[in-house]
This record gives C-alpha cells, sequence and structure tokens, in this order.
C-alpha cells in the first residue's frame, strides 16, 4: 500500500492541469471585470459632462424654436420622431448612395461577415432579417477561420524572415559554418538548436505594420471624405478592430472624385487592417496569458504547506537547483552501496540520470529539435506529439493552437 503523501502527490499532479486552466480562467475574468469597471469609470468622467451640456443645450434649442415659431412641444417632438425613423431607413437631407444596390449590399454583407456591423444598413423586411440570421452564422464562421489561416500565414512568414536573419548573425559571428544550409544534418548547430522567434519581437512588427497601416489609410479618409486626422485614426481602430460603432462610416457619399478607385482602397485598407489587428490582438494575448501565468505561479501551492514542502524536497530529476547539487551528492553516497545497479541507485537517490540514459534521452530530443527547426524554417504545422495521453484540445483552440511552438514563449508547457 503506497504511502498517503505519495498517493495524495500523484493525486494533485493529475489535477495540477485542470486547476490550472480553471485558475486561469477565473482569474482573468476577474482581471475583464476589472478592466471593465476602470473603463467605464474612465469614459463615464470624460464623457458625462459633455453630455449633460449637450442635453442642455438642446432642451433651450427646443424650447426657443417652439416659442419663436409657436409650435407646440408634442407636435415638435413628433416631428422630430419621424425624423429618427428616417435616419434609421437611411434617409439622409444631403444626396447619399443608394443602399440596397449591388455595392451598397456588398458593403452591407462584408460588415456582416467580419462583425463590424457599423449598423448604417439593416434589413427592413422579415424575409432580410430571417436570411441574415442564416447568412451570418455560416459567413461569421467562414470569416474567423479566414483571419485564422491568415493569423497562420503572417506568424510561418515572420518566423521564417526573423530565423533567416538570425543565422546571418551567426554567420557573420563566426558561430556557423559558411556552407550551412537550413534543413541539413547540421541543423543542430550551435544556438540554432530549439530556436523560435520571440513574441515580442512578432508583436512589434505587427505593431509597426499596423500603425503605418492606420496612417496611411487614415491619410486617404482625410483627404477623400473631408474628415480631421485624428476622427481617420479613431474611425481605422474602430473599423479594424471591428468594434464599428457607426459614428464615421466611409465611402458613403454619393458621388466621390476617382470613384471606383477609393472604394477598391478602401476595401483594401478595412481587409488588411482587420485581419492584421486580429494578428496583433491574439500575439498580445498571449502576453497576458504569460501574465496569468506568473501570477497562478506566485499562488501556487500556498494554501497546502505540506504539498510545496513534498515537490520542493522531491523537485524534477534533472532540474540542478542552488543548494540540492550537495544534498543530492550525499544522499547518493550513503545508498549507492545498497544497489547492485548504478542507475537504479541513482534513480532512487534523486540524484541526476545515469550516462547511459542521459546520452539516450539527448539522441530522441536531438531527433525531435532537427524536425521542429526545419519546420520552423518551412513554415510547416508541427505534429510532434511527445505526451500522448493529452486529449484533443490540449494544444489549444483557435488562434491559441494556431501558434503553439511556433513562438518561443509557447512552446513550453501552457
Amino acid at each position: 500500500m503506497p504511502p498517503r503523501g505519495a498517493a495524495g502527490g500523484c493525486r494533485r499532479r493529475r489535477l495540477a492541469p485542470l486547476n490550472e486552466d480553471n485558475g486561469r480562467f477565473l482569474l482573468l475574468a476577474a482581471l475583464i471585470a476589472a478592466y471593465l469597471s476602470a473603463g467605464a469609470t474612465v469614459f463615464s468622467a470624460l464623457e458625462s459632462p459633455s453630455e449633460a451640456a449637450a442635453q442642455l443645450r438642446w432642451n433651450r434649442t427646443l424650447h426657443n424654436f417652439s416659442r419663436i415659431f409657436n409650435i407646440s412641444l408634442p407636435e415638435l417632438r413628433a416631428f422630430l420622431r419621424s425624423y429618427e425613423a428616417a435616419m434609421a431607413a437611411g434617409i439622409r437631407v444631403d444626396a447619399l448612395r443608394p443602399r440596397w444596390d449591388f455595392p451598397g449590399a456588398f458593403y452591407f454583407v462584408g460588415t456582416v461577415v467580419s462583425t463590424i456591423g457599423f449598423g448604417m444598413t439593416t434589413p427592413a423586411t422579415v424575409a432580410g432579417k430571417v436570411f441574415l440570421i442564416v447568412y451570418g452564422l455560416f459567413g461569421c464562421a467562414g470569416t474567423i477561420l479566414f483571419f485564422n489561416l491568415f493569423l497562420e500565414r503572417i506568424i510561418s512568414l515572420l518566423a521564417f524572415i526573423m530565423k533567416a536573419c538570425h543565422e546571418r548573425q551567426l554567420r557573420r559571428s563566426g558561430l556557423l559554418p559558411p556552407n550551412f544550409r537550413r534543413g541539413s544534418a547540421m541543423a543542430g548547430v550551435g544556438s540554432l538548436i530549439g530556436w523560435k522567434p520571440s513574441v515580442y519581437h512578432v508583436m512589434l512588427i505587427l505593431g509597426i505594420f499596423a500603425i503605418t497601416l492606420s496612417c496611411c489609410a487614415s491619410a486617404m479618409y482625410t483627404l477623400v471624405e473631408g474628415w480631421n486626422y485624428i476622427d481617420s485614426l479613431y474611425y481605422c481602430f474602430v473599423t479594424f478592430s471591428t468594434i464599428g460603432f457607426g459614428d464615421l462610416v466611409s465611402s458613403q457619399n454619393a458621388v466621390y472624385q476617382n470613384q471606383g478607385l477609393y472604394r477598391f482602397g478602401n476595401f483594401i485598407f478595412i481587409l488588411m487592417g482587420v485581419c492584421c489587428i486580429y494578428s496583433l490582438f491574439n500575439v498580445i494575448s498571449i502576453m497576458i496569458k504569460q501574465l496569468l501565468n506568473w501570477v497562478l505561479k506566485k499562488f501556487e501551492c500556498r494554501c497546502c504547506p505540506k504539498c510545496h514542502k513534498s515537490s520542493a524536497r522531491l523537485g524534477r530529476r534533472n532540474a540542478i537547483t542552488p543548494g540540492a547539487r550537495l544534498r543530492r551528492h550525499k544522499i547518493s553516497m550513503d545508498t549507492d552501496g545498497q544497489y547492485d545497479s548504478d542507475t537504479e541507485g541513482r534513480r532512487l537517490s534523486g540524484e541526476m540520470i545515469s550516462m547511459r540514459e542521459l546520452m539516450a534521452s539527448n539522441k530522441v530530443s536531438l531527433a525531435i529539435l532537427q524536425k521542429q527547426l526545419s519546420e520552423t524554417a518551412n513554415g510547416y504545422p508541427r505534429n510532434v506529439c511527445i505526451n500522448t495521453r493529452q486529449n484533443g484540445f490540449s494544444a489549444g483552440v483557435g488562434a491559441l493552437a494556431i501558434m503553439n511552438n511556433r513562438l518561443a514563449e509557447t512552446s513550453d508547457r501552457r
């Protein structure tokens, strides 16, 4: 019968991944709630005085108009409700482009499947609303798949470029031979073993590209739509991030100078901007997940001192920590004479594994690293499965699964 402490330790190790995932989820939910509360406080402090002042000005204007033109307030308010209904139907005083011709309908379905949803055009018939439910179900799912595939390819491209730059830097410093080629048997040379791009570098590159794209699009909107540059930048972020408030919408006038070229440029900017910001959001989410893991490690086993003491005493077999080497050497001196096999004695003493086992494990690890390194350089997905007991969702779902093992920060255990 195994000791109670050993059984408790095994039970704790079995439940550790589930508890870690649940802890990460609950911690993220608490952080999001705090983030929402902080944002609501800031926006309330910034916008509430302006809203109260605008309401006061509007009431004063309404009473003055009613008194000057001798119109009762109920009649005036009824007229304003009719005007609001016309605004919701897309009717404006100035001439605008038709909402439901083919270009207008194409613009509408683009905002639907990309989940931007400006709201300036909505179906008014029952048949249109029912069709939108079915159309949006498959359209949004397909567009999310497109965004994920774009993310996979942009991460592979950035990994290939950054790896090429890293190899050139190593070659210049003399750490790589001049005849080094990717995928060769020399793929395990020096600093290239297990090298992968850092999430911080990928985030920096995507951030620079997103800022450049937003600045170029804002310059176009300022020139064509007549908005100021800050409003154009605001529109770019709201659109590219698929927030889509609808207070500013591009390409809505009836006539533009070089109208065909402008609509094509507007489509390209929105498409590239949404894909780039989606990729940037997912890379930032990795950093948030790292922060959550760091917080969870700080609280690991704090509520159970006995488990904390046992895990600190046993530790990992191959991990060398300050002060542990002398303790393990003393234990091995006392126990090596009691076993016929050097391997058995070292294993039970808590010391490092034997030289024969170390060389065998190094051969397997080297083969896996060489394959991963080649796939990183060529952008192929990783199908190496080390732990067969993991389920189908162990590598993550969606964008997190796509970036799993493609960046340096996603190569370790989640």
